[in-house]
This record gives structure tokens, sequence and C-alpha cells, in this order.
């Protein structure tokens, strides 16, 4: 079939018009654009229990054996929240036992950032008489920026002392799966409790460097060196009951959470 040039060039304009893709139509129209609004951000994770052993380790060159731990958890949402804490070690040759146990409630007060409030247990069995104290709790926890978690608390007992708590850590990843994390553990007592081997002012630090694989996020073996060390009056302690004021331990252990 034979067309003419005029009506030919009029056939291609009508095409051109037909396929032309309805965003270029729109885009000649900006009036008839309709704008989504995108969903506020939460903090919310979308799950209402989680537990995290951040130390669950074993130290075999020392005398008793002992098994440490550090272990949280929390029952919730994204802004409340009850929480539990259970931090100390057991021997697994002997029966000395030392734990701190928290009962809180945690309440979102900045992205990132929990106030808690709540009750401590402090209980110490070893070769001598068992001790224990109790009292009210308050701290915070959360991450610091460049990524520091960070959990100070005040420590009140029902006898009036007053004891401060720290903790920082960081993971530095050296791979996808390697990671390398620096953890600090201090604290400080307004007077001395020698039941628990704690004097008064600065009492005791402890520095562990610990690299753990991880096969799963959920899942890290790791191995690690941990330095610990009395200061001042808690370090005369030491000395006075036959324990040594430092210590440096070889562990290994597991990170997990669920």
């Amino acid at each position: 079939m034979i067309f003419k040039r005029g009506s030919s060039f009029t056939l291609v304009l009508a095409l051109a018009a037909l396929l032309a893709p309805s965003h270029t139509l729109a885009a000649q129209e900006p009036d008839s654009i309709t704008h989504v609004a995108m969903p506020p951000h939460t903090m919310s994770w979308g799950r209402a229990t989680y537990v995290l052993s951040e130390v669950l380790e074993y130290a075999p060159q020392e005398s008793e054996r002992p098994v440490l731990f550090d272990l949280i958890g929390w029952v919730g949402g994204s802004t409340n929240r009850v929480w539990f804490k259970a931090d100390g070690s057991a021997a697994t040759r002997g029966r000395a036992v030392h734990g701190e146990y928290q009962a809180l409630y945690g309440r979102l007060v900045a992205p990132f950032w929990d106030a808690q409030i709540g009750l401590r247990v402090d209980a110490r069995n070893s070769t001598g008489p068992s001790a224990s104290r109790l009292g009210a709790v308050l701290g915070f926890q959360g991450l610091a920026p460049g990524w520091f978690e960070l959990e100070p608390s005040l420590f009140v007992t029902t006898s009036g002392n007053l004891s401060l708590d720290f903790t920082a850590s960081y993971d530095l990843y050296l791979t996808q799966r390697l990671v390398l994390q620096p953890r600090l553990e201090s604290s400080m007592s307004l007077r001395d409790e020698p039941e628990f081997g704690i004097g008064r002012g600065l009492s005791g630090s402890s520095f562990g460097l610990r690299t753990r694989y991880e096969f799963r996020r959920e899942f890290a073996p790791y191995v690690g060196v941990v330095l610990e060390r009395e200061f001042g009056r808690s370090a005369e302690l030491a000395r006075l009951a036959g324990s040594d004021a430092s210590s440096t331990l070889l562990v290994s252990g597991l990170r997990l959470w669920w």
C-alpha cells in the first residue's frame, strides 16, 4: 500500500502518541501527580522478648575453674519493658558463687536509650560465711555516639551504702563475621563491705578483650583475655583474705541471643 508523504507523517505522530509511556504524559501535567506519604520511622524491633548472653565463658587455668556469666533479657515493646539481669561467676571446683541479680522496669527516653529502675540482690557463697544484700538500682542502658554500648547504674543498699557500677563495650568488625570486642567494667563504693570484698573508693576494674566468630549473629564462640584488678581498700581486703589483688584470665565462651 502506498501512502502520500503528508499522510505517512501524520500516521507516525499518531502512533507515537499512542505508545508514549504514561509517566511522560504525567510529567507534562505536574498538577496530576499524587505524592504518597511514607510511614514514620519507629524504634520498634517487632518482637516481645529478647535474651542475650553477652558473657558466658570458662576460665580453665584458675584453681576453682569458674564459669563467668553476664546475661540480660527483656519482655515488652519498644517503649516499656521489664528487664532481667544476672552477672557473676560460679566455681566448677568448690562451692564459690557470686551473683548480682536485677529486676527492672525500663522506659525508652531517647533513641537507643532506656532508663531503668528496680531491685537488685547480691549473693555470695564461698568457703567462708555466705552473705547477701538487697537494694534499689537506678541506671541507663544504650548506645553512645560511635556505637559504644554503655551501662551506668547506681545501687543503694538497704543498709545505706551507695555504689556506682559502669560497663562499656564496643564491637569492632574485622570482617563480616570476625568481631573484636573490648569491654570495661568498673565499680566504686561509698564505704567498706568486707563480706563482699568491697572497699570504699574505686573498688575494682575488669578489662576484657574477646574475639568472636559469628557463624550466625545469634551464635558466636569466642576466646579472650580478661585483666582484673582491685584498688585501694579492696586490694587490702583481698590480700587479707589470701587472694591476689590482680589476675589475668584466659577465657573461652559463647555469645548467644534469642
